[in-house]
């Protein structure tokens, strides 16, 4: 702070050199901080998982399931009675099988509102079982979950997990060793289901309030950790640990290396985002393969959006990860039984049994390059600050030449004055930008009813609506300059404010959602140095297109599109195009329901935060040379 406040600072050496020197300064910055973060991915500079929890105790846990064939006779059970009902869940058989289990069993009824377009209202049911703790006092819980997918759900189905969920049901309702409650849940409509029943037993409201919870008729004790089952076929390669929830948050490490560290006891094989462990790690090979393991977890964090119901779990502090079933054929991968499966899962829930109290050790900010390496937030954060560093730097950088290049030394008096940069004529211009932005990001809803009325879907309406609205601003600077006074360079102001409130954006999201943080650091740094006013046409131009291409709707159909392009690589190039735009109207559509329900931050800060900073950098690029 001295360095803003101090009356001499125009005569020291430091801000000098740093006013004549930024621009090299954040160009190394920059390059090192991504080089240094590329490098975390090897083993030399990461580190192996451990257990910080000794209670959890999983090397004493001795595995006594054998519920496989109860599994299959469940599944096919189930199979048969998924068929009388194609579209929905067949509430009463599940909770016929927890009653016959002597389980706690109740059917937990919501609504939806659905906010966009015409107003609809959805209904779902949700069934779940309590087994009441035999040596303790109902205080505490874990949950075991599964989502219920009928057969005409285009998503892959679920039944072998609710088969092995009752299975394991049956197995543990005869153990007398339970000092906590164990709640075997069922969810219908995927996430809304598991959204809808934590709202309701913790009594609590999220989102904008168009998820009707409803009430819970029987409770368990507060819940310590939550384990969720995707198994969509009964022949299984491996297992994969899904780990993100919403708004990037992640389980305690502890739990997810219980669950790994129980895989490999049981010689399952074992994957984080579909990806085993490379036999040789120290080599380039094995580098180049846990980074891109490690760009993997960044993208699906970046999102906000859970990889499973798991990710609901975290905002109530429970540690909780989605155990999915996969099935490879070819070399390499060999079929898991029920059995081993079942053994695993016994396993977990045998180790958080053994729980004191809550997960406060071990980690919740890291970063995974492999099963059984991690990167905490010790180590990753210092490449992040390097990055992230030159947006700071050049605010100082700025600051200093809008401080001292600005004062003219009156050679007979020998006084110094400054000249009026129009510091508080700026504030309207930076206010105006942010109540625009606030206004995009209420607009939805009202779009999609608007778009209602003209026989559009609400997809199309909001997709329309917001392109049209980001378009009419592009004619916004032509109006600021028109009918404002601005001063010569205020525009030096201007970028202050941008780039400050860039730094503090990038600076407390790496805290809430470090990957998503990290590509913002990464695109929007180099545009932060290079965006300035420019007298040649050619430079001009080559700034209005850079600014064009990082607006947060062109970033969303870049990255649909690199996304789109991973998945369907053989598509022809004007197919491709089309189907990203096809799949960025559902991004878009899917986001702003994220917000409105799940209360997931992304739509709200691409609108509300990196929005206004974009129009700022756009009022500078647009602003008369001098």
């Amino acid at each position: 702070m001295g360095l803003l406040t101090d009356p001499g600072m125009e005569r020291s050496r430091l801000p000098a050199l740093l006013e004549k020197h930024h621009r090299p300064i954040c160009v190394i910055l920059y390059v090192l901080g991504i080089l240094w973060f590329m490098a975390l991915a090897h083993n030399s500079l990461n580190h192996g998982t451990y257990f910080s929890e000794n209670a959890l105790l999983p090397g004493l846990v001795q595995g006594d399931f054998h519920g496989d064939s109860q599994a299959w006779q469940y599944l096919e059970s189930l199979r048969e009675e998924a068929e009388k009902h194609p579209s929905n869940m067949p509430y009463s058989w599940i909770s016929g099988q927890f009653t016959q289990l002597g389980l706690d069993t109740f059917t937990h009824n919501f609504t939806l509102h659905y906010p966009m377009g015409k107003e609809k209202i959805f209904t779902g049911k949700n069934v779940y079982g309590i087994l009441r703790a035999s040596r303790g006092s109902s205080t505490e819980a874990v949950v075991v979950s599964a989502p219920y997918r009928p057969p005409s759900s285009v998503l892959q189905g679920t039944t072998p997990s609710v088969a092995l969920m009752l299975a394991m049901a049956h197995f543990f309702s005869k153990q007398v060793y339970w000092a906590k409650d164990l709640i075997f849940l069922v969810t219908e409509h995927e996430q809304l289901g598991a959204q809808a029943w934590l709202q309701a037993y913790h009594r609590t409201q999220s989102g904008a309030g168009i998820l009707v919870h409803g009430d819970l008729e029987g409770r368990a004790g507060a819940i310590q950790a939550a384990i969720n089952l995707e198994l969509h076929n009964s022949q299984v390669s491996h297992i994969d640990v899904k780990v993100e929830g919403l708004n990037g948050q992640l389980p305690n490490l502890d739990l997810v290396n219980l669950i790994h560290r129980l895989c490999q006891r049981e010689n399952v094989h074992h994957t984080f985002k579909n990806r085993g462990d490379h036999p040789r790690p120290e080599t380039l090979h094995g580098w180049m393969h846990q980074l891109h393991t490690l760009f993997s977890m960044v993208a699906s964090q970046a999102s906000g959006v859970p990889t499973g119901n798991h990710g609901l779990f975290h905002r109530y502090g429970i540690a909780a990860v989605t155990v999915e079933g996969q099935h490879h054929q070819g070399q390499g991968w060999h079929s898991v039984s029920m059995h081993q499966l079942g053994r695993v899962l016994e396993g977990v829930c045998r180790s958080l049994n053994n729980l004191l109290e809550r997960f406060h050790q071990s980690f919740f900010f890291y970063l995974l390059p492999a099963t059984n390496r991690y990167i905490s937030i010790g180590v990753y954060m210092p490449p992040f600050g390097m990055i992230a560093g030159g947006v700071l730097v050049k605010a100082l950088a700025l600051w200093y030449s809008t401080s001292c290049a600005a004062e003219e030394q009156d050679q007979n008096k020998k006084i110094k004055k400054k000249i009026d940069y129009g510091l508080l004529g700026c504030v309207p211009l930076v206010v105006l930008m942010h109540m625009i932005s606030v206004a995009l990001a209420f607009a939805p809803p009202m779009l999609s009813r608007l778009g209602s009325s003209m026989g559009l879907s609400a997809e199309d309406s909001v997709f329309l609506g917001i392109g049209a609205f980001c378009i009419s601003l592009l004619m916004l600077p032509s109006c600021v300059n028109r009918y404002t006074n601005l001063q010569e360079r205020s525009w030096e102001i201007v970028k202050i404010f941008a780039v400050l409130e860039l730094g503090v954006l990038l600076f407390a999201g790496a805290v809430y959602n470090f990957s998503l943080a990290l590509i913002m650091t990464v695109i929007y740094t180099p545009v932060s140095l290079v965006i300035t006013p420019s007298k040649s046409r050619v430079k001009r131009c080559l700034k209005y297109l850079i600014l064009l291409l990082v607006h947060p709707l062109s970033l969303l159909f870049i990255f649909v599109l690199m996304d789109t392009w991973n998945n369907f690589d053989g598509l022809p190039f004007n197919r491709l195009l089309w189907k990203s735009y096809v799949a960025t109207k559902r991004a878009l559509m899917y986001s702003v329901v994220d917000s409105l329900i799940y209360s997931n931050w992304v739509f709200d800060v691409a609108t509300q935060c990196l929005l206004p900073v974009w129009l700022l950098f756009w009022q500078i690029a647009l602003y008369p040379a001098p």
